[in-house]
Protein backbone atom coordinates (compact mmCIF):
# COMPACT_ATOMS: atom_id res chain seq x y z
CA UNK A 1 0.00 0.00 0.00
CA UNK A 2 1.58 3.30 -1.09
CA UNK A 3 1.69 6.54 0.90
CA UNK A 4 -1.22 8.12 -0.99
CA UNK A 5 -3.48 5.14 -0.28
CA UNK A 6 -2.53 5.26 3.38
CA UNK A 7 -3.50 8.93 3.59
CA UNK A 8 -6.82 8.32 1.84
CA UNK A 9 -8.02 5.64 4.23
CA UNK A 10 -6.88 7.43 7.38
CA UNK A 11 -9.61 9.15 9.47
CA UNK A 12 -12.41 8.87 6.92
CA UNK A 13 -15.16 6.29 6.33
CA UNK A 14 -14.41 4.08 3.31
CA UNK A 15 -16.82 1.64 1.67
CA UNK A 16 -15.53 -1.91 1.94
CA UNK A 17 -16.39 -5.47 2.79
CA UNK A 18 -15.74 -7.01 6.17
CA UNK A 19 -12.94 -9.12 4.69
CA UNK A 20 -11.26 -6.05 3.20
CA UNK A 21 -11.43 -4.37 6.60
CA UNK A 22 -9.95 -7.39 8.41
CA UNK A 23 -7.16 -7.62 5.82
CA UNK A 24 -6.26 -3.95 6.21
CA UNK A 25 -6.16 -3.87 10.03
CA UNK A 26 -3.93 -6.96 9.99
CA UNK A 27 -1.23 -5.07 8.07
CA UNK A 28 1.86 -4.11 10.11
CA UNK A 29 1.28 -0.35 9.86
CA UNK A 30 -2.21 -0.73 11.39
CA UNK A 31 -1.93 -3.73 13.68
CA UNK A 32 -1.93 -2.66 17.34
CA UNK A 33 -1.76 1.01 16.32
CA UNK A 34 -4.56 3.55 16.25
CA UNK A 35 -8.24 2.69 16.35
CA UNK A 36 -10.58 1.06 13.87
CA UNK A 37 -14.33 0.80 13.28
CA UNK A 38 -16.59 -1.11 10.88
CA UNK A 39 -20.25 -0.14 10.41
CA UNK A 40 -22.84 -0.48 7.64
CA UNK A 41 -20.37 -1.66 5.02
CA UNK A 42 -17.82 1.08 5.78
CA UNK A 43 -14.63 1.17 7.82
CA UNK A 44 -12.68 3.97 9.48
CA UNK A 45 -9.08 3.87 10.68
CA UNK A 46 -7.94 6.53 13.14
CA UNK A 47 -4.17 6.68 13.07
CA UNK A 48 -3.74 10.25 14.32
CA UNK A 49 -1.31 10.40 17.27
CA UNK A 50 -3.04 11.03 20.60
CA UNK A 51 -2.30 14.52 21.90
CA UNK A 52 -1.80 15.71 25.46
CA UNK A 53 -5.27 17.28 25.86
CA UNK A 54 -7.04 14.14 24.63
CA UNK A 55 -4.93 11.98 26.93
CA UNK A 56 -5.57 14.18 29.97
CA UNK A 57 -9.35 14.27 29.51
CA UNK A 58 -9.36 10.52 28.95
CA UNK A 59 -7.58 9.96 32.27
CA UNK A 60 -9.73 12.41 34.25
CA UNK A 61 -13.05 11.01 33.03
CA UNK A 62 -12.07 7.41 33.85
CA UNK A 63 -10.87 8.43 37.31
CA UNK A 64 -14.03 10.41 38.07
CA UNK A 65 -16.48 7.77 36.85
CA UNK A 66 -14.65 4.93 38.58
CA UNK A 67 -14.61 6.84 41.87
CA UNK A 68 -18.31 7.70 41.50
CA UNK A 69 -19.18 4.06 40.87
CA UNK A 70 -17.13 2.80 43.80
CA UNK A 71 -18.57 5.43 46.16
CA UNK A 72 -22.13 4.62 45.13
CA UNK A 73 -21.56 0.84 45.09
CA UNK A 74 -22.41 0.60 41.40
CA UNK A 75 -21.02 -2.64 40.03
CA UNK A 76 -18.91 -1.73 37.01
CA UNK A 77 -15.98 -2.77 34.87
CA UNK A 78 -14.19 -0.18 32.77
CA UNK A 79 -12.31 -1.02 29.57
CA UNK A 80 -9.88 1.33 27.90
CA UNK A 81 -9.73 1.20 24.08
CA UNK A 82 -11.24 -2.29 24.02
CA UNK A 83 -12.26 -3.83 20.69
CA UNK A 84 -15.81 -5.19 20.42
CA UNK A 85 -16.63 -7.28 17.35
CA UNK A 86 -19.64 -8.91 15.75
CA UNK A 87 -17.88 -10.58 12.84
CA UNK A 88 -19.10 -9.52 9.43
CA UNK A 89 -21.37 -6.84 10.87
CA UNK A 90 -19.74 -4.30 13.16
CA UNK A 91 -16.57 -3.52 15.07
CA UNK A 92 -16.04 -0.65 17.51
CA UNK A 93 -13.16 0.49 19.69
CA UNK A 94 -14.46 3.22 22.00
CA UNK A 95 -12.01 5.25 24.05
CA UNK A 96 -13.79 4.18 27.25
CA UNK A 97 -16.51 1.58 27.81
CA UNK A 98 -18.38 0.29 30.86
CA UNK A 99 -20.31 -2.84 31.70
CA UNK A 100 -22.58 -2.27 34.68
CA UNK A 101 -24.59 -4.31 37.18
CA UNK A 102 -25.01 -7.92 36.15
CA UNK A 103 -22.83 -7.31 33.10
CA UNK A 104 -19.87 -6.06 35.16
CA UNK A 105 -18.42 -9.56 35.46
CA UNK A 106 -19.72 -10.97 32.18
CA UNK A 107 -16.42 -10.89 30.30
CA UNK A 108 -13.70 -13.03 31.87
CA UNK A 109 -9.99 -12.31 32.00
CA UNK A 110 -8.18 -14.03 29.16
CA UNK A 111 -10.56 -12.52 26.62
CA UNK A 112 -8.94 -10.72 23.69
CA UNK A 113 -11.25 -9.05 21.20
CA UNK A 114 -14.73 -9.13 22.77
CA UNK A 115 -17.05 -11.25 20.62
CA UNK A 116 -20.49 -9.61 20.75
CA UNK A 117 -22.09 -12.86 19.61
CA UNK A 118 -21.03 -14.25 23.00
CA UNK A 119 -20.74 -11.30 25.41
CA UNK A 120 -23.00 -8.30 26.10
CA UNK A 121 -22.40 -4.88 24.57
CA UNK A 122 -21.18 -2.17 26.96
CA UNK A 123 -23.90 -0.37 28.90
CA UNK A 124 -22.34 2.94 28.01
CA UNK A 125 -19.38 4.24 26.05
CA UNK A 126 -17.36 7.42 25.93
CA UNK A 127 -15.44 8.89 23.01
CA UNK A 128 -12.87 11.62 23.58
CA UNK A 129 -13.56 14.04 20.73
CA UNK A 130 -10.48 15.94 19.68
CA UNK A 131 -9.64 15.44 16.00
CA UNK A 132 -12.61 13.05 15.62
CA UNK A 133 -15.28 15.19 17.34
CA UNK A 134 -17.63 15.67 14.34
CA UNK A 135 -17.60 11.96 13.61
CA UNK A 136 -18.12 11.13 17.29
CA UNK A 137 -21.40 13.08 17.54
CA UNK A 138 -22.79 11.89 14.20
CA UNK A 139 -21.96 8.52 12.66
CA UNK A 140 -20.55 6.95 15.81
CA UNK A 141 -23.68 7.98 17.69
CA UNK A 142 -25.75 6.05 15.14
CA UNK A 143 -23.32 3.16 15.35
CA UNK A 144 -23.65 2.82 19.12
CA UNK A 145 -27.41 3.26 18.88
CA UNK A 146 -27.62 0.33 16.45
CA UNK A 147 -25.39 -1.69 18.76
CA UNK A 148 -27.94 -1.01 21.54
CA UNK A 149 -25.57 0.73 23.92
CA UNK A 150 -27.74 2.50 26.50
CA UNK A 151 -25.79 5.73 27.00
CA UNK A 152 -23.11 7.56 25.04
CA UNK A 153 -20.92 10.51 26.01
CA UNK A 154 -18.70 12.59 23.75
CA UNK A 155 -16.02 14.71 25.41
CA UNK A 156 -15.45 17.94 23.48
CA UNK A 157 -11.78 18.46 24.27
CA UNK A 158 -11.53 21.93 22.75
CA UNK A 159 -14.47 23.28 24.77
CA UNK A 160 -14.00 21.18 27.92
CA UNK A 161 -17.59 20.03 27.49
CA UNK A 162 -19.60 16.79 27.52
CA UNK A 163 -22.44 15.91 25.19
CA UNK A 164 -24.40 12.97 26.61
CA UNK A 165 -27.04 10.88 24.88
CA UNK A 166 -29.61 8.31 25.91
CA UNK A 167 -29.49 5.89 22.99
CA UNK A 168 -32.70 4.36 21.75
CA UNK A 169 -33.67 3.43 18.20
CA UNK A 170 -35.51 6.36 16.58
CA UNK A 171 -35.62 8.14 19.95
CA UNK A 172 -32.04 9.08 20.85
CA UNK A 173 -32.01 12.16 23.09
CA UNK A 174 -29.51 14.44 24.73
CA UNK A 175 -29.53 14.18 28.51
CA UNK A 176 -28.28 16.36 31.37
CA UNK A 177 -28.31 13.57 33.96
CA UNK A 178 -26.84 10.12 33.51
CA UNK A 179 -29.47 7.39 33.36
CA UNK A 180 -27.10 4.46 33.82
CA UNK A 181 -25.26 6.13 36.72
CA UNK A 182 -28.07 7.46 38.92
CA UNK A 183 -27.56 10.91 40.45
CA UNK A 184 -24.52 11.75 38.34
CA UNK A 185 -24.99 15.16 36.78
CA UNK A 186 -23.38 15.78 33.41
CA UNK A 187 -22.92 19.43 34.38
CA UNK A 188 -20.80 18.34 37.36
CA UNK A 189 -18.49 16.41 35.04
CA UNK A 190 -18.31 19.41 32.71
CA UNK A 191 -17.24 21.55 35.64
CA UNK A 192 -14.60 18.97 36.52
CA UNK A 193 -13.15 19.15 33.01
CA UNK A 194 -13.10 22.94 33.16
CA UNK A 195 -11.26 22.83 36.48
CA UNK A 196 -8.52 20.69 34.92
CA UNK A 197 -7.75 23.70 32.71
CA UNK A 198 -7.09 25.73 35.87
CA UNK A 199 -5.38 23.25 38.21
CA UNK A 200 -3.67 19.87 38.21
CA UNK A 201 -5.68 16.66 37.99
CA UNK A 202 -5.28 15.66 41.63
CA UNK A 203 -6.70 18.98 42.78
CA UNK A 204 -9.59 18.74 40.30
CA UNK A 205 -10.45 15.17 41.33
CA UNK A 206 -10.26 16.16 45.01
CA UNK A 207 -12.84 18.87 44.27
CA UNK A 208 -15.04 16.33 42.43
CA UNK A 209 -14.89 13.96 45.38
CA UNK A 210 -16.10 16.65 47.77
CA UNK A 211 -19.03 17.39 45.44
CA UNK A 212 -20.31 13.82 45.18
CA UNK A 213 -19.90 13.23 48.90
CA UNK A 214 -22.11 16.14 49.90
Amino acid sequence: MNQLQTEIINNVWIAGTWQEYITIIAQPQYEEKGKSYYFNGHYRLQMTPIGSDHSCDHSVVITAVNFFNATNKIKSTCRDNCTYRKAGVIEVQPDISYHLGENAEAIPYGTGIVDLNIYPVPDFVIEIGSTSFKDDITKKCLMYEQLKVKEYWVIDVKKADIIAFKLETDNTQRINQSLVLPNLSISLLKELLQKTRQMNQSQAIAWFITQIQQ
